[in-house]
């Protein structure tokens, strides 16, 4: 089994769903912290969705206010998603948001899977 650290960001430059992190195969993550960052002086709404294997979509967060020029943590506990699982990202309005995730990777080898 390995474990490693990292993070993903995006800049939200228009309102389409972006993918912000996809689970690798044989892995699954545990993510630490989803921080957005408001950097234009306007509040504005994030949508973050995971999307399973099955392609099914359920809301983690559905319009969040974001305030002018701060930033908000939105998880309050780590989020477990697995092989082949999405979190998607979206902003009401473009050019206004910054999202970061943080998160840990295990990877199973094949001697010793997960």
């Amino acid at each position: 089994m390995a474990v490693e650290y990292k993070n993903k960001k995006v800049d939200l430059v228009n309102t389409a769903n972006t993918i912000l992190y996809t689970v690798p195969a044989s892995t699954s993550a545990i993510v630490k912290s989803l921080l957005v960052s408001e950097d234009s002086g306007n509040a504005d709404t994030i949508t973050v969705t995971l999307v399973n294997s099955a392609s099914a979509i359920f809301s983690l967060f559905k319009t969040k206010s974001v305030g002018s020029n701060a930033t908000e943590e939105l998880l309050t506990r780590p989020l477990v998603v697995q092989e082949g699982e999405i979190i998607k990202v979206a902003a009401a309005t473009g050019g206004r948001l910054h999202v970061v995730l943080s998160l840990m990777e295990v990877t199973s080898d094949t001697n010793n899977p997960v």
